[in-house]
């Protein structure tokens, strides 16, 4: 059985592949990913939370300028196992100004260390546009 890092370590490799913005755990607890982590904890060590198997949500924005603008959210499913932790699942969505799903990634039996890094997971979402400009004047020239 591999070791599990610890949360300092859990934290540092996902700093380090990008991920260094804010966190939700469980949908509450906002904050650097280590400082929701451990509040969540604490929750569940006072009895206010329950931790399912071990088992949490941990989400947070990867692209976000503003609500007038489509944004991209991921979704990670963190184990807890004594005190290592590692990542089950990560589901990335693109969504428009008004909620609606471009793009949906889902990737399954990760761990920690094969993950993608933020611009990778970016781009497993990313709605280009096929077309071209057709801002040219159209027209004969001579």
């Amino acid at each position: 059985m591999k070791q599990l890092p610890n949360l300092d370590a859990f934290a540092k490799i996902l700093i380090d592949k990008g991920f260094n913005v804010f966190f939700q755990t469980q949908v509450a607890y906002p904050g650097r990913l280590k400082e929701s982590i451990t509040e969540f904890m604490e929750a569940c060590n006072n009895g206010k939370e329950s931790d399912r198997d071990g088992n949490f949500l941990l989400s947070t924005y990867l692209q976000w300028s503003g609500d007038d603008n489509s944004s991209i959210v991921c979704d990670f499913w963190v184990r807890k196992e004594n005190d290592g932790f590692d990542i089950q699942k990560m589901e990335i969505t693109s969504k428009n100004r008004y909620g609606q799903l471009l793009k949906k990634a889902e990737l399954k039996n990760l761990s920690i260390n094969s993950i993608p890094t933020l611009k990778e997971s970016i781009a497993e979402v990313s709605v280009f546009s096929q077309q071209k400009d057709f801002s040219q004047k159209r027209g004969f020239r001579m």
